[in-house]
């Protein structure tokens, strides 16, 4: 992995120094997705492609070549973009990615990641039904609070406990995926970054909590859903034979690596802060430069180092025998560390054609927003999709219904929800709609649950979603 992206930087260094390809930005940088061709797009999908198909097509090959197979793709946007805008152009789109996206991205996960994966809940947990239900409501309601990420993390690791005697568990993870690593994260801008920018942008803290009934009407279908199908594969388990092993002892439900938890609420309270601090101290809102227009603010800055502190204080202060418990590894974290920034990059030229078209779409009413938010944050990273869909609305001057004020204008209070309900639970469509649905389908894997591959997971998706959103749809936005 090391050699590849020592390859991937040699090379793109070198052709984006090249004088005979470099040359100056022309216009605004906002205008460049304006005249961009859609077949800039390509890298983006062969980046989709390559995750759903080669796990199944050449499945030892893709767990050797994935790094070769980004910088592949990342290149194959890179050097045609900067002979068609320009090296400089190029240097500052990719840098504003990895920089400004990418790299606080990634240490989220990874500081939650590590954090999580020192706490461990042990017992006589057995995956019946029931249990399966309590465990992912609980996962749900956490999400909130602790990131999505944070709860998918702190929960699959129980989960995958209790149901390890049965050989039918695929569709406890999905759901797991559909509620906990996503819906779950809608009511608190914590909970979810798309929802945290908005905060950026002057939508209250508790603003989200007008989500709630859409959130509590998904749940309880889910749930519903789920508990029918996990009752019947649960029989299905026990007629071939499947059964509990019984344990020596009787071990009651505990925690341990509870002072984990401290940690966690660093890195929650660093998140939280970085989006207040710069409004009430100006120096924590002051722009480090990095290239061109791409800066990281003090505060961003600040967040990372309390993110990653918090991480090494986590490893420094528990037991190895708690992450053993846990089967920790780190190839979840790995693979999406490496996946996610080829797709990070290759992204650029869709984020930009959005920015630059979202407003001329035509869409105007709340099942619209709800829709065209949702699939493409299925598929694009959340938080720009987001931000795209809340400037349009702020855009169009609407004047009815309850309005909220935010910094970019007044968006009715419905077509927000809209925004925000499209962009967090739709990321549970695909893998790679949320970072948390990756690392929890690497961690099953793992231990040996066999997961639908890219394409059987979206069937799974649209069979138990689509309908789910229909009904909002029809409740909530129409």
């Amino acid at each position: 992995m090391k050699k590849s992206i020592w390859i991937f930087s040699i090379f793109l260094g070198i052709f984006l120094l090249n004088p005979a390809v470099a040359s100056a930005a022309g216009g605004e940088v906002e205008s460049i997705g304006a005249t961009l061709p859609i077949f800039f797009c390509i890298p983006f999908l062969g980046m989709l492609l390559c995750i759903a198909i080669c796990p199944l097509a050449a499945g030892e090959w893709w767990e050797k070549a994935k790094p070769f197979v980004v910088a592949f793709w990342s290149l194959a946007f890179i050097i045609p973009f900067a002979v068609f805008k320009g090296a400089d152009v190029a240097l500052e789109q990719v840098l504003d990615a990895v920089i400004g996206d990418y790299i606080t991205f990634i240490i989220l996960l990874f500081g939650l990641f590590c954090v999580t994966g020192n706490i461990c809940f042990e017992g006589d947990l057995v995956g019946k039904p029931k249990l399966n239900v309590l465990l992912l409501l609980i996962g749900t309601l956490l999400s909130s609070w602790i990131g999505t990420t944070g709860a998918s993390m702190v929960m699959i690791r129980p989960l995958i406990r209790a149901n390890k005697w049965r050989h039918r568990r695929a569709h406890i993870i999905i759901f797991f995926i559909f509620l906990v690593s996503n819906m779950g994260g809608c009511l608190t801008p914590v909970g979810d970054p798309p929802l945290l920018m908005g905060f950026m942008w002057g939508v209250g803290f508790f603003w989200s909590l007008h989500i709630l009934p859409i959130m509590l009407l998904n749940t309880v279908l889910l749930l519903g859903l789920f508990y029918f199908m996990d009752k019947r594969a649960y029989k299905r388990d026990v007629e071939d034979g499947d059964k509990p092993g019984k344990p020596k002892e009787k071990t009651p439900v505990h925690l341990t690596g509870g002072h984990n938890i401290i940690f966690l609420a660093m890195i929650v309270l660093a998140i939280i802060l970085s989006g207040m601090l710069p409004d009430i101290v100006p120096f924590f809102g002051r722009e480090v430069k990095i290239y061109g227009e791409v800066s990281l603010t003090v505060a961003s800055i600040m967040e990372s180092v309390v993110i990653l502190l918090a991480a090494f204080l986590s490893f420094k202060t528990t037991k190895k025998e708690v992450r053993v418990s846990n089967n920790f590894t780190w190839g979840p974290i790995s693979e999406v560390a490496v996946l996610f920034i080829g797709i990070f990059i290759t992204m650029i030229p869709a984020i930009l054609i959005l920015e630059a078209k979202g407003s001329s779409l035509g869409i105007t009413q709340p099942w619209q927003f709800f829709w065209c938010t949702g699939l493409l944050s299925s598929f694009l990273d959340n938080t720009p999709t987001y931000m795209v869909f809340f400037a349009t609305a702020a855009s169009l001057g609407l004047t009815d219904g309850s309005l909220i004020a935010t910094s970019l204008g007044m968006i009715p209070q419905v077509i927000l929800a809209a925004v925000s309900a499209g962009a967090v639970f739709m990321g549970a469509v695909t893998y790679i709609g949320n970072a948390p649905n990756f690392m929890v389908r690497s961690i099953a894997e793992e231990n040996g649950i066999n997961m639908p591959s890219f394409f059987k997971y979206i069937i799974w998706s649209v069979s138990c979603l689509f309908p789910v959103f229909l009904i909002d749809t029809i409740l909530f936005f129409l």
